[in-house]
């Protein structure tokens, strides 16, 4: 059993299980009923997302120094009380079914899904390298 993290709008792996968007907003002009069958995601999941305020640092960081700073400030949002028993509850079911996390952004390296996957593995979660 394992979490992925994947890119919401990718193939599907044929393992995948249920697909989780922890994002803020669901995709841009794709009606409801699609998100599944064009894989962004069957449950939206924004507990985990950054704030928008957050988010917009991420967006605009340029430097190793602005990423850092939007990567304490995330990681502060999930300390808090709902998003750190979120991230456990995800770490428990890592070890009983298979399921993935997303977001959009086109590089694990600048999205906030990197720094989630480092929160689930911190928490003990079983998660595909």
């Amino acid at each position: 059993m394992v979490i992925r993290v994947v890119r919401l709008g990718s193939p599907r792996a044929a393992d995948e299980g249920l697909r989780l968007g922890t994002v803020r907003r669901p995709p841009r002009g794709v009606p409801k009923t699609e998100f599944a069958r064009q894989d962004w995601y069957d449950l939206w999941f924004p507990n985990l997302a950054p704030s928008v305020d957050t988010m917009k640092m991420a967006q605009a960081a340029e430097t190793p120094a602005q990423w850092a700073a939007f990567a304490r400030k995330y990681r502060a949002e999930m300390s808090a009380p709902l998003p750190s028993h979120d991230l456990d509850l995800l770490a428990a079911m890592s070890h009983r079914t298979n399921f993935s996390v997303g977001c959009y952004c086109a590089d694990e390296d600048h999205c906030h899904r990197s720094i989630l996957r480092a929160l689930l593995a911190e928490r003990g979660a079983a998660v595909e390298a």
